[in-house]
């Protein structure tokens, strides 16, 4: 079955590109130029993964973005402008998972789509030989709903920290490098660019579970290495 791929931008030179290649690797591409023709096409087609340029004439990528998380919890790519490190993470505190800046090489995006594609389904595939409800101090984990508790409360996780907090989980009392989350989530050799991403990411999850970073009660970071949560 093919991948329903979403494209946003207003540059239809830039939007036109993406589609291109995306069709030459047998992708099915929804593409528009404005979000409210994007909102409409999300609410009644089946999307496995969005690319949103964070400028657009309606409504910014980063709205378009939160509408989206309201939904779904498939990929979302956010193009952001050269050098602008707050769109960055603005638009991964919004639930993006990744980030790439123009101008960018068609197969770089290509190959992110590709990894973010092959992360989601894995975190999202049943499989009955590995543990599908992970649980430590209150925190509840379904792997198969891809639903997060944190006592009985339920947790609004975007993939990207599902899958960050299930494999703290699965190695709990192990410290876990960047190096290793951003290969094991985007199944992609790490860069130390990225190393921005995994950061964003455990922030926004110790905002959402109430976590503190100076007396962490799950994710601890331990300097030079890594994160663990603690056994």
């Amino acid at each position: 079955m093919q991948d329903n791929i979403l494209i946003v931008d207003d540059e239809p030179e830039i939007a036109d590109l993406i589609e291109l290649y995306l069709e030459n690797e047998n992708f099915t591409v929804f593409k528009f130029y404005n979000a409210k023709d994007a909102l409409a096409c999300i609410r009644t087609q089946t999307i496995d993964l969005a690319v949103l340029d964070v400028m657009l004439p309606d409504m910014n990528g980063f709205s378009l973005c939160r509408e989206i998380r309201k939904l779904h919890c498939y990929p979302v790519i956010m193009l952001t402008a050269k050098g602008e490190e707050t769109d960055k993470i603005t638009g991964l505190t919004l639930g993006a998972d990744d980030y790439m800046t123009k101008p960018f090489l068609p197969l770089e995006l290509i190959a992110r789509i590709k990894a973010q594609l092959r992360r989601y389904k894995k975190y999202n595939a049943q499989s009955g030989s590995e543990e599908q409800i992970l649980t430590h101090s209150g925190l509840v984990l379904n792997v198969d709903t891809h639903e997060c508790f944190l006592n009985e409360k339920p947790l609004d996780l975007t993939p990207t920290e599902f899958s960050i907090l299930s494999i703290l989980c699965r190695r709990k009392g192990t410290v876990v490098s960047s190096e290793e989350l951003f290969h094991e989530i985007w199944g992609e050799k790490y860069f130390s660019k990225s190393n921005n991403t995994i950061t964003v990411h455990i922030r926004h999850l110790r905002e959402k579970m109430g976590d503190s970073f100076e007396h962490p009660n799950y994710i601890k970071t331990v300097w030079g290495c890594g994160y663990k949560i603690e056994n």
